[in-house]
């Protein structure tokens, strides 16, 4: 059986291949209503497929956005793929995901990959300094957009979260329940790293706690971002004899790992411990109790980041372009920190003025 080609469908719906090619990309002119259903009508009689690879030799260009995250193992990683391959798919475009395993090497790696397969536009959700991945992205010319987290060694346009406002509001939700103070389990890292978003949630949680005039001294604890290794320096933790009143994670994967430690030593969650994570990840709402958190709009974010990376969509702020897109945060009320279901969602979102 011959295979179908464009002049044949443009010789069924009466119309130019050009035409076609406009149906079939969405542009880039204009095509009448009519016109169009003619077209879409051929190609669905005669069973045409695009070429795909000969659209992306001629264009060099694919429909491919390249995804690079830190692990998709983890929940709050997953949603956010799952998120932007949605709004991808919008725009009728296909995401390649790699997984940097928190590695360096294999976030370049992922770089030089799908920059060489010519893909639209790539989004990165860095796990580093990515001090190399800049010099990828220099060498390349690449139009990139950065997710959830900016380094300083990358200056391309920055979606993100209000973390530093998010964690400021959790912390100081947690105090208003009377604890004497909230600790902060963050990251494992001696130095926090500027542009990290738990750096941002260390820095909402000093805000917090200062503003309330208690002291930071002793109550800062590193622990892994999984919930299995967060789990494991939750028991010492909780064991040993400075137990805190309440706990803000940097990561709702850390809090469901605090929770797990304290049921196994059978302290009350929130009579004894008050805990509180960020990121709402779908799985916050199932734990027990109930996990309060910190919301982002994954949604939102990817659909900027996906237009972002395909449109260069800037917005132009006076006379420069927009290189930050702060969306704000906002606390989910669950059972974790000492409300009950009446008070689930009564608390506001934090909405800071974006930073550019």
């Amino acid at each position: 059986m011959a295979k179908v080609t464009r002049d044949d469908v443009a010789k069924l719906a009466g119309t130019s291949t050009a035409v076609v090619s406009y149906v079939i990309n969405n542009g880039p002119r204009p095509v009448a209503p009519a016109t169009r259903e003619r077209v879409l009508a051929a190609i669905k009689e005669l069973g045409y497929r695009p070429d795909r690879v000969a659209q992306a030799m001629a264009s060099r260009r694919t429909d491919l956005i390249g995804l690079i995250v830190p692990d998709t193992r983890q929940p709050f990683f997953a949603e956010m793929a799952h998120a932007v391959e949605q709004a991808a798919a919008e725009r009728g475009k296909m995401v390649l995901v790699g997984n940097a395993d928190y590695l360096d090497e294999r976030e370049v790696h992922y770089l030089r990959a799908f920059l060489g397969m010519r893909v639209a536009g790539l989004i990165l959700i860095s796990q580093g300094p990515s001090e190399h991945a800049a010099a990828e992205i220099d060498a390349w010319d690449a139009r990139v957009v950065l997710l959830h987290r900016r380094p300083d060694a990358i200056d391309d346009v920055a979606v993100m979260t209000d973390d530093v406002g998010g964690a400021q509001l959790a912390t100081r939700h947690l105090l208003e329940h009377g604890h004497p103070y909230v600790a902060f389990l963050g990251g494992t890292e001696e130095t926090p790293k500027s542009g990290d978003p738990v750096t941002d949630h260390l820095e909402g949680w000093r805000r917090a706690m200062e503003e309330s005039g208690k002291s930071l001294e002793g109550r800062y604890f590193q622990a892994p971002y999984n919930r299995y290794d967060a789990y494991k320096v939750a028991l010492d933790l909780l064991a040993g004899p400075d137990r805190p009143p309440a706990i803000m994670c940097a990561t709702d994967d850390q809090a469901i790992g605090v929770l797990r430690a304290a049921r196994e030593l059978r302290i009350d969650v929130p009579g004894q411990l008050a805990v509180a994570g960020f990121d709402d990840v779908k799985e916050a709402a199932l734990t027990d109790p109930p996990l309060t958190t910190v919301a982002s709009d994954r949604e939102a974010m990817a659909r900027a980041a996906v237009d972002l990376v395909l449109d260069d969509g800037l917005r132009v702020v006076g006379s420069r372009r927009e290189r930050l897109r702060l969306f704000p945060a906002r606390l989910v009320v669950r059972g974790s920190c000492g409300c009950g279901p009446a008070a689930a969602g009564a608390v506001p979102s934090v909405e800071h003025a974006p930073r550019s």
